[in-house]
Formats: C-alpha cells, sequence, structure tokens
C-alpha cells in the first residue's frame, strides 16, 4: 500500500507544481495586455516581476522552518489556499502599485512550496529515491509553464487578461480538497497504512539515521548546515540556475512578441516548447542522479557530476540564445538551456536530502530555496533595465549565461568528499 500511496502523493506534488508555475507565468503570458491597460513599461514590469520574488524568498526560508515544526501537509495546504487568493486577486489589479503589492503577497503564499514538498518526500521515501521522486514532481514547473501558454492565453484571448486570473486561480481550490483527503505528513500517520508497513519503516529510518555520515554530519542546528560550504557552494548554484529559469519565466514571451513579431495567441504557443523539454529534463534528472549514486556509491560525486556538467552547458546554450536572429533558432536554444537546467534540477535538492537530519530538511531546503528566489529578485530587475536601455535582449541573455557559468564552477570547487565518506544508505527493497 505505502509503495502506491508514496507515488499518489509525488502525483499530487507534481501538478501543485504544474498549478504553482501556470499561476506564476499568467502575468508573463498576458503582460503585452496589462502593458497596454494600465500603460506599465518594461522597466516597471521589471520590478513587479522582481516584487514577486521578495515575498517569495522571505517565505521559502519561513515556509521550511514552518514545515519542520508544523509538518508539510497544512504548510502546503495554507500556501496553495492563500496563492489562489492573491492569484484571483489579480483581476482587481489598477496600477503599479496595486499589481506590485499583489505580486509581493502572492509570492509570500507561494513560498513555502519547495521547501515542503521536500519536506514530504523526505518523510515518504528512501534516500535512495529522493532524487528520482524530487525530479518527478519538480517536473511540474516546467510542465505547468507549457501549459500556461495555451491555456491563459486562450483564457484572456476570450474573456480578457482579468478573468483569466480568477478561472485559474479556482483550480487551486480543486486540488487543495484533494490533498486534505489523501495525503498526511508521513506514512505513520497516514490511516492507509498498515501496521506492519509502519514497523518496517521504523527499521528502515533507523538504518538511515545510522548511514547519515556524508560530507555534512548530522548536526542538532540548522546554522550549522547552512554554514557548511557544501551547502553554500549548492545554494550558490541553485541562484545561478534561477537567474537563468527566472530571466527565460519573466521575459522570454515579451521576447518573442519584441523581437520576433509574434502576437500574443502565437507567442503562448511558441512557449510550450521549451517548457515541454524541461519537463523532460526534470523527469530524466532524478533518475539520472540517482542512477549514477547507485553505480558509484558517492552521493556527492553522482550531484556534482549532474550539476556542473548540465548547468554549465546550459550556460553556453543561454548565452547563444541572444546572438541567432531567426524565431526557430531562439527557441531551440532556449528549449535546449531548458532542458539542460531542469535535468540539473532534482541534484540541488539530493544535496540536502542526502546529508540532512530529518528535523533539518524543510529549513536547509527553504535556505536553498531563498538563495535561488533572490536570483528571482535581481534577474528580472536588471533584465528590464538592460532592455529599457538598449532596446534588445542580447546582453540579457548573455548576462544570465555568465552567471549559469559562474555557478558551475562554484559547484565543481565546493562540492567534496569529506573524510568521513559518502551517505549512501540502501533499505530494503520492499519499501
Amino acid at each position: 500500500m505505502i509503495k502506491n500511496l508514496r507515488w499518489v502523493i509525488v502525483f499530487l506534488l507534481l501538478t501543485l507544481y504544474m498549478i504553482n508555475y501556470m499561476d506564476r507565468v499568467a502575468l508573463s503570458i498576458v503582460l503585452p495586455m496589462v502593458e497596454a491597460d494600465l500603460h506599465l513599461n518594461p522597466e516597471q514590469f521589471g520590478i513587479i516581476f522582481g516584487a514577486f520574488f521578495f515575498g517569495y524568498a522571505i517565505f521559502n526560508f519561513l515556509g521550511g522552518l514552518a514545515a519542520d515544526r508544523f509538518g508539510p501537509l497544512w504548510v502546503l495546504g495554507a500556501a496553495v489556499a492563500l496563492w489562489s487568493i492573491f492569484c484571483g486577486l489579480t483581476a482587481i489589479a489598477t496600477g503599479f502599485w496595486s499589481m506590485l503589492i499583489l505580486r509581493v503577497l502572492f509570492g509570500m503564499a507561494e513560498g513555502p512550496i519547495s521547501a515542503a514538498a521536500n519536506k514530504m518526500v523526505n518523510s515518504w521515501f528512501p534516500k535512495r529515491q529522493v532524487a528520482t521522486a524530487v525530479g518527478f514532481l519538480s517536473a511540474g514547473s516546467p510542465l505547468g509553464g507549457a501549459i500556461a501558454g495555451p491555456i491563459v492565453g486562450l483564457l484572456a484571448v476570450a474573456f480578457g487578461w482579468r478573468l483569466s486570473f480568477v478561472i485559474i486561480a479556482a483550480i487551486g481550490f480543486v486540488w487543495l480538497a484533494c490533498w486534505v483527503y489523501l495525503a498526511a505528513d508521513a506514512p505513520e500517520k497516514s490511516k492507509r497504512v498498515t501496521e506492519e508497513e509502519k514497523n518496517r519503516i521504523a527499521e528502515w529510518r533507523r538504518e538511515e539515521q545510522a548511514s547519515l555520515n556524508g560530507v555534512v554530519a548530522p548536526q542538532r542546528s540548522v546554522w550549522s548546515y547552512i554554514r557548511n560550504p557544501v551547502i553554500l557552494g549548492t545554494s550558490f548554484a541553485f541562484f545561478a540556475s534561477n537567474y537563468t529559469l527566472f530571466f527565460f519565466l519573466s521575459w522570454f514571451p515579451s521576447y518573442l512578441t519584441k523581437a520576433h513579431g509574434l502576437d500574443i495567441k502565437s507567442m503562448a504557443f511558441a512557449t510550450v516548447i521549451p517548457w515541454l523539454v524541461g519537463f523532460v529534463g526534470m523527469s530524466l534528472g532524478g533518475v539520472l542522479s540517482d542512477f549514477v549514486l547507485r553505480k558509484t556509491g558517492s552521493a556527492v560525486l553522482a550531484r556534482k557530476l549532474i550539476l556542473v556538467t548540465f548547468l554549465g552547458c546550459s550556460a553556453m546554450c543561454v548565452g547563444l540564445s541572444g546572438t541567432v536572429t531567426t524565431l526557430t533558432a531562439a527557441v531551440a536554444l532556449m528549449s535546449m538551456s531548458l532542458f539542460l537546467l531542469y535535468t540539473a534540477g532534482p541534484s540541488y535538492w539530493a544535496v540536502v536530502l542526502d546529508n540532512v537530519d530529518k528535523n533539518n530538511v524543510g529549513a536547509v531546503t527553504g535556505f536553498l530555496h531563498l538563495c535561488g528566489s533572490t536570483a528571482g529578485m535581481i534577474g528580472p530587475v536588471v533584465t528590464g533595465y538592460i532592455v529599457q536601455s538598449t532596446g534588445k535582449f542580447d546582453s540579457a541573455f548573455l548576462m544570465a549565461g555568465c552567471v549559469s557559468l559562474t555557478g558551475a564552477v562554484v559547484v565543481f570547487f565546493l562540492l567534496r568528499e569529506s573524510r568521513r565518506g559518502p551517505a549512501v544508505s540502501v533499505p530494503s527493497e520492499a519499501l
């Protein structure tokens, strides 16, 4: 029963990530309509996009602390309810300041999602499967980005941009009802898990705790983890990765309309391709990371190999994207960049889940996400300034590529084995 239930929870989290990204990128999709309606310029929209991540980043960490203390079930439930409300309220925005405030509140509500989801995976899965599970659930993000273009674009064309936000907000409440009915903080707390399975779960938890002796030793203080060079290096690499991701998330639809002359409907469908290949990359990334772990027996080597290779190659692709002149080449290069970026994605979280004790997983994951979200505050604003100043996007693409390449270099030097050896645990296959 537990095998099936844990993957049901992963599926629910995958759909949550889809809804999360659809809600988040909706404003990017309808940006030309909103610009005309509210009379906003690219620099103002850069600030609005960055404002989302101001609230988001703060609650990445606070949400992680809350998940550690109160459990991920209700932390996620409260987050979904609140961000759906603020997403719907976007429909009443009247200008720069109202849109800015709503995006900050929207970001605050979305903040806990990743830390709470990773806390859920840590509670339900043995360590030999954590990257696979995180990869599958996180694949909902690019899939949400893929469906956002057609869904939000067609809704906006049919009903106007304001009503489209109300409709997509309602989807969150449907998900919330399913979540409360099916999920639990841990298998031990689920009424659907048998007593025999709970006893076996307790056994593999003891095995994993005994083997948790990798690059970061188990400690009681969350700050002892955060200060460790491995966590700091991984956090910076996640910042670098997210700089490119949020550049794409915030500005690529506008780039397609301004640089290549696409209308909203055509642009909405053109953005599907990069998100779909990102979905494939994220789904494969966790499986690939766990495969290398099983082959090498080294958690650090497995995660490092994936991060350096795929983040570095993604940097080159996004840097070249700004130099091409055709729509096909631009979409192809950004698609390849997102595929590589997302393939690396599960390994960031796996570094935390490999090496941090269960009582601090939420907080350390939240810190990692806070660092990544800082890129969301900086990247869109820098891009908006570049576009406003130059009238072009090529320098913004090059900037994103350089930041990602720096992240790959930092991981190469800071992610190392400890003298104790890697933390590898292979509990009973029966669970």
